[in-house]
């Protein structure tokens, strides 16, 4: 152990050094962090944070359960009424099984393929529907941004604030995101690096947000297909951040000559599955009452009635990998 260095202590060490992953070959650059035992200190700064970030969620339950977190719920705000539907199925097989619950939903899909794909129902009153779920079944609640404009009109209404994947490089959207002082989870880019989120990190960190974590959701696999290197999970963790897996959009087929999105939802358990064993932190899905009618991604969700045994399997594996 190096002298002033602490039992238990991580340490990411400045750019012009590195930072070795126990056990692996990669050497990731660092970012100035000292992580010492249960606590965050960055190097000649006064900020301070703890390890656990969930801490930091408004409302969250069941954190001393020991058990994953999961994000679920529809891919988009895509009426007044599915959205409530999905938080109570959720909220009640999460309370059950003592899961820390974040509720998800889109306030408008603003990077579809085609002109013509649904959007939403109106900024507005998609993130009022996100804040009344919140509200009515006192759970917190995600959405993702695109825009400076929406960090500021959506930490109004939802407790933590999204950066989709195409988007976690946008040093700008990273900073606004960061600055509303609302947990920011940021999707890894299905062309990035595990190594490479470090970056991302550090504009969330550097603009004086410590609560900041990350979400694998595939990673590009020729035209028409994602896969998810397992790898980059103790790569990502390495960073001191907890580390979610998105196991229905990593099964996406993208790039399809329809302009829609196909998927392969039968293999949702068996990702998941992986996800636990392998480490992850917590777990991310869409799903719904009828995937068929969904509005957007309904080809890669879980269908709302397969999520109880789903999650009660989930936490058989995590009780005996931990």
């Amino acid at each position: 152990m190096a002298k002033g260095e602490m039992e238990g202590e991580i340490q990411v060490l400045i750019p012009d050094s590195e930072f070795r992953v126990p056990g692996s070959g990669f050497r990731i650059p660092g970012s100035g962090f000292r992580i010492p035992n249960s606590e965050f200190k960055i190097q000649n700064s006064k900020f301070k944070i703890y390890n656990s970030m969930l801490n930091a969620i408004k409302n969250i339950k069941h954190l001393s359960s020991g058990n994953f977190f999961l994000i679920a719920g529809p891919c988009v705000v895509e009426n007044d009424v599915t959205p409530y539907l999905i938080a109570e199925k959720v909220k009640g097989i999460c309370d059950r099984l003592e899961i820390p619950y974040i509720f998800k939903a889109s306030f408008k899909k603003a990077n579809r393929s085609r002109i013509d794909s649904f959007q939403g129902i109106g900024d507005v009153k998609a993130m009022g529907i996100i804040r009344r779920i919140g509200e009515k079944f006192n759970i917190p609640t995600l959405t993702d941004i695109h825009s400076e404009t929406d960090a500021v009109r959506a930490a109004e209404y939802a407790d933590v604030l999204q950066i989709p994947a195409f988007l976690c490089r946008q040093t700008d959207l990273l900073i606004a995101a960061a600055k509303t002082g609302k947990p920011v989870n940021i999707k890894k880019g299905q062309f990035a690096s595990p190594e490479s989120m470090i970056f991302a990190i550090d504009k969330v960190r550097h603009s004086g947000n410590m609560n900041v974590f990350l979400t694998d959701r595939g990673t590009t696999f020729g035209y028409g297909d994602l896969v998810v290197d397992f790898r980059g999970i103790p790569v990502m963790k390495s960073f001191g951040v907890p580390v979610v897996l998105d196991v229905t959009h990593s099964l996406q087929i993208p790039n399809r000559s329809t302009g829609t999105a196909g998927g392969h939802p039968h293999f949702i358990e068996t990702l998941a599955k992986a996800g636990i064993a392998a480490g992850i932190d917590g777990i991310f899905l869409e799903t719904h009452p009828d995937p068929a009618s969904a509005k957007s991604d309904g080809e890669n969700m879980l269908h709302l009635d397969l999520l109880e045994d789903l999650l009660e399997k989930l936490c058989r594996i995590r009780k005996s990998v931990s």
